[in-house]
């Protein structure tokens, strides 16, 4: 498959849509994912013709399974480094540079990976079946990522959600403020998407950026210096043997053997 045909782009009326289209993988986010995606964020803030973009998953009922993990125990077993070598890290930063507003419309479950994904969206919408979670440590992994959820929740629902590793359902987090709408469907999330697309476009372009990057430089006096000291507190663990095995075991469907080293 093609990396256009791992994420679709396409834009209209100053909205761009970019959907991950990989239906039977569950949107699991490949390396060539990741690129792809970077290109896009990169290609948005420089076309003056999108205004505002949304991201969502092709419809199998989960917007993104997180990183595929077939994909980093062959790297690991093939090359010996660890998948986050490729990708530039844990963090993910990048999206929180973009100037454009990224609206994350969430039509279906999104653990690890699709989670950090709305995460760093500026709007999240979800349909009401949809269940979150941070399931890193069950896989030998970890969550440096979701570091900025200590300003937007209580820290007792960030520390269960990164220490327990289960599924939320999406209404806990729609009570607490990070989910601003929830839609019956599909169609109904669309369609919300799109209307509240359409109004940040049909505002003035500067006054948009202005608002956006100002949330940004706010969140970030204080939050930019965790995302990095959780990065690096994180990494004892990336370069551990557990790291290893979690996406070994997920890869021969088994449980994993942990070590602790």
């Amino acid at each position: 498959m093609a990396d256009e045909d791992i994420v679709l782009y396409e834009v209209d009326e100053h909205v761009a849509t970019i959907t991950l289209n990989r239906p039977r993988q569950r949107n699991a986010l490949l390396v060539e994912t990741l690129e792809r995606l970077g290109r896009i964020w990169k290609k948005i803030d420089q076309d003056p013709e999108v205004r505002v973009a949304i991201l969502t998953g092709s419809d199998c009922g989960t917007f993104c399974a997180g990183m595929d993990l077939k994909q980093m125990a062959e790297v690991r077993e093939k090359e010996g480094v660890d998948i986050l070598s490729k990708i530039g890290g844990a963090e993910f930063s990048n999206m929180r540079d973009i100037r454009t507003p990224l609206i994350a419309a969430i039509n279906g479950h999104a653990p690890a990976g699709g989670l950090m994904l709305a995460l760093n969206c500026d709007l999240r919408i979800a349909v009401t079946d949809a269940r979150l979670a941070i399931t890193e440590v069950h896989r030998g992994r970890g969550s440096p990522w979701a570091m900025p959820l200590y300003w937007q929740m209580p820290q007792s629902l960030v520390s269960e959600l990164t220490l327990v590793g289960d599924f939320m359902p999406v209404q806990r987090f729609y009570d607490l403020g990070f989910i601003n709408y929830i839609e019956p469907d599909v169609e109904s999330l669309m369609r919300r998407a799109r209307a509240l697309a359409g109004r940040i476009a049909a505002a003035a372009p500067l006054s948009v950026e202005a608002a956006k990057r100002s949330s940004m430089a706010t969140m970030d006096l204080i939050m930019g210096h965790a995302l990095k000291e959780a990065a690096q507190l994180h990494e004892k663990a990336y370069a551990s043997e557990d790291a290893i095995e979690g996406p070994r075991a997920f890869a021969e469907k088994r449980q994993p053997i942990w070590k602790g080293c």
